[in-house]
Parts: C-alpha cells; structure tokens; sequence
C-alpha cells in the first residue's frame, strides 16, 4: 500500500471505528474483548485489500458479518455464557429509561445464539431487507423471516422487562440504538 493509500486507510479507521465497532458488539452479544477482535481482524482484512475496495464501510462490515456467521458454525466454538440478571426497570426519566433498555436488550441479546443475534442486528440494528440478510448470510429468505419469528419470540421470552420499560413491542426495541455502556461502579 502506498503512502496515500496508507493515509486514507487511517482516516478511514479514526473516522469509521466506533460505528462499527457498535456493530461489532451487537453482532458478540456485548463481549466488548470479542467485538474488538472481530473488527480488528476485519480491518486487517481490508488493509490487505485497500487499493481495490470502492466502498470501505460496505466492504468492513461485510467482513465482519461473515467473520460472525463463521465463528457460530465452528463446532468447537465455546458455549455462550449467561450474565447476570438485568435490574428491574424504574420507568424513570429519559436517561435513566434509554440506559434500562440498553441494559435489558445487551442482556437478552447476549442470551440468545449467535445467529439469532446475527439476525436481529441485521434486520434492525442495520435494517437491511431481509434479501440482503439472506445474501450476506448464505441462506434463503424464508430461513431470516423464521430465524427472525424465532428470535423476536426468544427475546420477548428471555427479557419481559421491555415491556415494564414501555415497550410495546420487542421489534421497537431491537430497532433502537443500543451503543455499548459504559457501567462505573
């Protein structure tokens, strides 16, 4: 890669980093280690191709999209790990409402299996067609529309709280923006 290459490559990345990386924990359950890993080896990825690319942030989340679906059908894959309960909901004001719901969701997000998360954050998180799921995933349209049915119905099973936090509907929360929190103690 040349210098002007090597130049638009770190643009790219100070520019571009943090939203995928949203991406990138949504698509790990919110192991924030996993997501940094995955767009990690997605950026090294890219790097190699750089001059041959028209569309980076396509070409980025396509790899990892891909990097995702290739980590859920590895057999030897670790088995996910549950977390701790989420706090009950206050209903308080705004800030503490929005910050419940990102609780709630990464909670219940991180319970479901790779590939339902791999769904649901590419239907409603990146709200692309079910088409282009399908396509980025390798399956058939009717295999998102089940997966999705199916994992729209876990993640009202595994977190009743979206609806003690206002939500009417699960397919309301999962299209809301859910960037990583930061808990202090």
């Amino acid at each position: 890669m040349d210098a002007q290459g090597q130049e638009r490559f770190r643009e790219f990345v100070e520019n571009r980093s943090s939203a995928l990386l949203k991406t990138a924990v949504l698509l790990s359950g919110g192991d924030r280690h996993a997501a940094e890993d995955l767009l990690q080896n997605a950026l090294i990825k890219a790097a190699g191709r750089w001059q041959r690319i028209d569309d980076p942030e396509a070409y980025v989340r396509q790899i990892l999209y891909r990097q995702q679906v290739s980590r859920w059908r590895l057999k030897w894959r670790r088995r996910e790990l549950s977390v701790a309960e989420p706090p009950e909901g206050t209903g308080g004001g705004d800030a503490a409402s929005a910050a419940d719901l990102r609780i709630v969701m990464r909670g219940a997000l991180a319970r479901l299996t790779a590939r339902q998360r791999t769904v649901l954050v590419l239907r409603y998180f990146e709200d692309l067609p079910e088409a282009d799921v399908a396509r980025i995933l390798g399956c058939s349209v009717g295999t998102v529309r089940s997966t999705t049915h199916r994992s729209l119905a876990r993640l009202r099973a595994l977190a009743p709280e979206l609806a003690l936090l206002g939500l009417a509907d699960v397919e309301e929360a999962a299209s809301r923006d859910f960037s990583p929190v930061e808990v202090r103690p």
